[in-house]
């Protein structure tokens, strides 16, 4: 009667492996969907920036629409959306983690070493170099 309960355990394991790798690829993916969007933003933001004589409305594409709106306008509503995918990338970096951490855990993989890692913020940063003198 055991026998029966064993091959249940094993399905039941390999599918929580199983959804916890495909919600790890999903944010990969989700990121790298994000950090194009935001690669073509910052494209977007140099263009405007090239003629600082010019400035008439500019012609923008929203979805499947084309509308003309002022230059100014424009660049603002880029550079808001760039801060909002910023937000939103990080915040998806730092679920990653969380869940890679989860994967391994569930796979029995013993933990990464150096993964939760967090780079030192400007202030930080001077602090430091403020000590060793640099």
């Amino acid at each position: 009667m055991e026998k029966y309960g064993e091959p249940e355990a094993v399905l039941a394991y390999l599918q929580e492996v199983e959804k916890k790798a495909e919600d790890v690829l999903v944010d990969r993916r989700q990121i790298v969907d994000l950090d194009l969007k935001r690669n073509q933003n910052r494209e977007a933001l140099r263009a405007l920036g090239r003629d600082p004589s010019h400035s008439g409305p500019v012609t923008v594409c929203f979805g499947n629409m084309f509308i003309n709106l002022p230059k100014d306008k424009t660049k603002q509503m880029i550079e808001k959306d760039q801060e909002q995918l910023d937000v939103e990338i990080q915040n998806l970096r730092s679920q990653l983690k969380v869940k890679v951490k989860e994967l391994y855990e569930a796979q029995g993989k013993p933990e990464l070493k150096g993964f939760n890692l967090t780079p030192l913020d400007p202030d930080e940063m001077k602090a430091i170099n403020k000590v060793l003198n640099v």
